[in-house]
């Protein structure tokens, strides 16, 4: 069936600030769904509050509000929309994860769909239901004939002590209509079990629960389906966990395609995927179906299904190279499969399944330090805040490129020196899941735990511990010779295995550098191979790749073509953290098409699945790699770009500018110079003296003792920190000297030869920042934010106020004054941000970024103008600051909304100082200041302020 002749206008709902367990991969769902469904010439509409994704910007919808995701909005819109005569005619929810279904139901249930005369597309109502309500969800799969766990669903406290004494114990309790596994959890004992069904009734909005037998330790996979109106099932993609049953599957390492799946039992579970969905409703679009399998017994039980794009379909699209949301959008609007085309060959039906030659490893991204005192334990409620994922030829390479994107100062699996060796922490590791459990299974076989005790303590199928096994028996072999005597077959096999060259300067006692000359000598070079759906059985048009070094001498092939085109490289910003999220992924998409528009060949090279960035339609090309110095310098030597952009990928990309300039690999924008002058405090200091502008006393110090000094110079309080950090991180206000030396030895012993900054910290001074285009010789200045919280708690936390709103002429002339005179001083070229506390009417400035901040897409959805864009043309050279048109929208004011993910972590005090906290933001626009809204943040403002 061709598209719905009667679909005249579509409003999709998005899925709100970022939260964990729910993150940028539907910012990518539905950044694609919309340009899918206006391909069609059918009007988008778009809600989503949240000011920093890709997803609310107009280029991907006719009209985008951003609201709140409530009825009262949606009531709005629709309205809206009837006296515009443009009435909206359907609605698509499963773009915009849970929050985006939740509120669909909401809507269907208080009648405003059938008010409206809207129709629901994608999913049914019904099939939301069943897949959600635990109780119906467990009917419907046995009147299907799946198996589920024994158990059934408890309304009340009463009933789940019932439960719990027919079933016994190990238990496990799952609460209905929640998201990222919210108030679920393991009870063993009956002691530990009354505070866990209250607690799961409570996290409920339907205050239901189901208690049913513990599976742990059984393995986990998960299968992406879509399906057409006629019934047509393809299976995208299976997915294997890592890790058995009882870490959630988004807290799980997870491997496509499946790695110890049996076809047998894989045909099997294939046909229970198509009975479950064809069994909850006849919908068009796109299913996610969770199992585990008793790895004794072979038995298969459902876990659950969800109706919707989800985090797994984002990694499966990625991983396969097939465009679930786009297609899942053209199947909700009429098509069958059959009828469209496989946009990655651009030749062959979209009805196929994908076939792949590599292995995808997904490793999760934590921030625990964040959070001190919370449970680092991981289980059914999901704590990750972002992922990264590797490509490789094998699982081995695979899982090192997801280990090397990571970020946490490891250079990848093992060889970094790192190694946890005390076998009785091992263990203790091993039994019981944190972060670091991967880095200590590796750690436990170098320290010699028999292969039977680990797989014992994790239940981890043997197939992958054999995997890590060899990698630590390899490492054993490498540290036999040196550099000088390595054989050329021994380092082939460490660079198949993933190793990186920092790996193996470590095994060997050598520098980086050094490795990467021999290896290169030997003719061990990176290819370049093409993500295609069906194993280059056909050619594929789009431009997506990854390197490998399993290829043979014969077959040497590089299947990314270098054009002789003028280009530009663009480094992404790896996995989402607190402190670095959605925001910079936002600007790095504006940045690659503001230098196509410019008539460049775009590159970009990152490694988050979950983002818009790593859609392979954005840029020319994409290298789907690690932000990993040596990734991203053989790609440098291979494409001969015309330079690099670093300044929107936030502090990943940020931090190759000094090892890129070294290398005479031309910084497109600001120097790396002039980054560095902003950062190296003593120097930027002196040039804000030279430019006559105020800053806090300051002093750097790197010993305790030194610290104790400079403190009776500058006088308490003192806000602490290391220099080079992003999100303030190890950032502390400290009042006494015993508080000074403790957190000086910390950051020591946890950032060993920093420079130490000691700020006389500004009590009770207002907080504001500017954010500017500056091309050299003109700034201007594109929004300043008051932050409502007084100074002390960190600017991705605070409450921003836009434009400022109560702000003395005086100080705001102060402020525009300073912006202009640093940006020209700094020879920006391109963004820069610049933080500003003011006491008495004196504007002091506390730091400048000259780089893409974490405000800039909020201003750029507030004022309606694409800074992003006209800064990286200014970057290019292409165009001065005078040459464009500013005209802002100024209209009342908006406010950035923080947004925290502390339920995550219900024994943490909600208490916020100068280390970022906050996992995504909202906006909400008011006309005037005596706004409810305003007036409540206002009276709270000095609330959670801690040190």
């Amino acid at each position: 069936m061709p598209k719905n002749p009667s679909i005249k206008s579509v409003l999709i709902i998005g899925s709100g600030p970022i939260v964990i367990g729910q993150a940028c991969e539907f910012d990518y769902s539905g950044s694609q769904a919309a340009r899918s469904i206006r391909q069609e010439g059918i009007e988008v509409a778009l809600i989503n509050s949240n000011p920093a994704t890709i997803m609310t910007d107009p280029m991907n919808a006719d009209y985008v509000y951003l609201k709140p995701l409530e009825k009262k909005s949606i009531s709005e819109i629709l309205k809206k929309h009837e006296e515009m005569g443009k009435p909206i005619t359907h609605v698509l929810p499963t773009m915009g994860g849970q929050t985006a279904l939740n509120l669909a139901i909401d809507c269907d249930k208080a009648g405003i769909w059938k008010k409206h005369n809207v129709e629901i597309i994608g999913v049914d109502i019904k099939a939301i239901e069943t897949t959600e309500d635990r109780e119906l969800f467990r009917k419907k799969m046995l009147e299907l004939n799946v198996g589920v766990c024994k158990g059934r669903t408890a309304k009340s406290f009463l009933e789940g002590k019932e439960i719990a004494q027919e079933t016994g114990f190990p238990l496990v309790i799952r609460p209905s209509y929640t998201l990222g596994g919210t108030g679920g959890g393991f009870v063993n004992t009956p002691e530990e079990f009354d505070a866990a069904l209250n607690h799961g009734l409570h996290a409920s909005p339907v205050h239901e629960v189901l208690v049913e037998q513990s599976i742990m330790g059984w393995k986990e996979y998960e299968l992406e389906l879509l399906r057409d109106h006629n019934g047509n099932i393809v299976i995208i993609c299976t997915i294997e966990n890592f890790d058995p049953m009882g870490v959630h599957t988004g807290d799980s390492i997870t491997v496509a395609p499946a790695m110890t799946l049996p076809d047998t039992i894989y045909q099997k579970m294939r046909d229970m995927a198509i009975r479950m969905m064809n069994g909850i409703g006849q919908f068009a679009g796109g299913c996610n179906v969770q199992f585990a399998l008793n790895p004794e017994t072979d038995d298969i039980i459902a876990i659950e299904i969800n109706p919707r794009v989800s985090r797994s379909s984002a990694l499966a699209s990625k991983a396969t190279g097939y465009p679930i949301a786009k297609i899942a959008a053209k199947m909700a609007i009429g098509y069958n499969l059959d009828e469209l085309i496989n946009p990655i060959t651009g030749s062959t039906s979209a009805f196929f399944e994908p076939a792949i030659d590599y292995v995808i490893v997904k490793v999760p991204r934590w921030n625990f330090d964040k959070f001190p005192g919370s449970d680092r334990r991981l289980g059914l409620q999901m704590k990750s805040v972002g992922e990264t994922m590797g490509i490789g030829r094998n699982f081995q390479e695979a899982l090192q490129k997801a280990c090397q994107s990571l970020e946490i100062k490891r250079n990848g699996l093992g060889a970094d020196g790192r190694e946890e060796r005390d076998q009785e922490k091992l263990k203790q590791s091993l039994a019981n899941p944190s972060w670091d459990r991967l880095f200590h299974v590796y750690d436990a076989f170098k320290a010699g735990l028999s292969f039977n005790t680990i797989q014992n303590l994790t239940k981890i199928d043997k197939w992958f511990l054999r995997q890590i096994e060899e990698m630590v028996i390899l490492e054993g072999q490498i540290q036999k010779y040196n550099l000088d005597s390595i054989p050329r077959d021994l380092l082939l096999s460490a660079k198949k295995m993933g190793y990186a060259d920092r790996q193996l300067a470590h095994l060997l006692r050598c520098m980086e550098s050094e490795v990467t000359l021999k290896r290169k000598e030997l003719g061990i070079k990176r290819a370049f191979k093409c993500v295609d759906t069906c194993s280059a059985e056909f050619e594929a048009h789009t431009p997506y790749y990854y390197s490998t070094f399993n290829l043979s001498d014969e077959n040497p092939d590089n299947e990314s073509v270098v054009s002789d085109k003028k280009k530009v490289i663009v480094l992404g910003s790896g996995p989402n953290r607190i402190g670095q999220g959605i925001e910079f992924d936002y600007s790095c998409v504006h940045g690659v098409l503001a230098a196509k528009e410019s008539g460049y060949e775009t590159i970009m090279i990152n490694c988050n699945p979950e983002t818009v960035s790593t859609d392979p339609d954005i840029s020319d090309k994409l290298y789907f790699e690690p932000v990993f110095w040596e990734n991203v310098f053989d790609i440098i030597e291979y494409e001969k770009p015309d330079g690099v952009i670093v300044q929107l990928g936030g502090q990943t990309a940020l931090k190759m500018a000094e090892k890129l300039t070294k290398y005479g690999v031309k910084i497109i924008g600001t120097s790396y110079e002039a980054l560095d002058l902003a950062e190296d405090r003593g120097r930027f200091s002196t040039k804000l003296q030279e430019l006559n502008i105020p800053y806090p006393k300051f002093d750097t110090v790197r010993t305790a003792d030194k610290a104790s000094e400079v403190a009776k110079e500058l006088g308490f309080p003192l806000l602490v920190r290391p220099s080079y950090v992003l999100g303030g991180q190890s950032m502390k206000i400290v009042i006494n000297e015993e508080e000074l030396e403790q957190h000086v030895v910390k950051i020591l012993n946890d950032i060993p030869d920093n420079n130490i900054l000691l700020d006389h910290f500004l009590e009770n001074a207002i907080e504001a920042e500017a954010d500017a285009i500056c091309d050299g010789e003109d700034a201007y200045i594109i929004g300043i934010m008051e932050h409502i919280e007084p100074a002390g708690i960190h600017s991705g936390d605070s409450y921003a106020v836009l434009p400022p709103f109560d702000l003395s002429e005086n100080v705001l002339r102060q402020i525009e004054e300073y912006t202009k005179k640093i940006a020209i001083a700094l020879d920006t070229k391109g963004l820069i941000n610049i933080q500003f506390a003011i006491k008495d009417e004196v504007v002091y400035v506390i730091e400048a970024n000259p780089r893409a901040s974490r405000t800039v897409p909020f201003i750029c959805k507030a004022y309606q103008e694409p800074y992003v864009n006209y800064a990286t043309k200014v970057m290019l050279g292409a165009k001065k600051v005078k040459d464009f048109n500013f005209k802002p929208v100024k209209e009342g004011y908006a406010i950035k909304i923080p947004v925290f993910s502390f339920n995550k972590f219900p024994n943490v005090n909600k208490e916020l100082g100068p280390e970022m906290k906050s996992t995504g933001e909202g906006i909400y626009f008011i006309e005037d200041l005596t706004d409810d809204f305003f007036l409540k943040v206002y009276a709270e403002r000095n609330l959670y302020l801690s040190r």
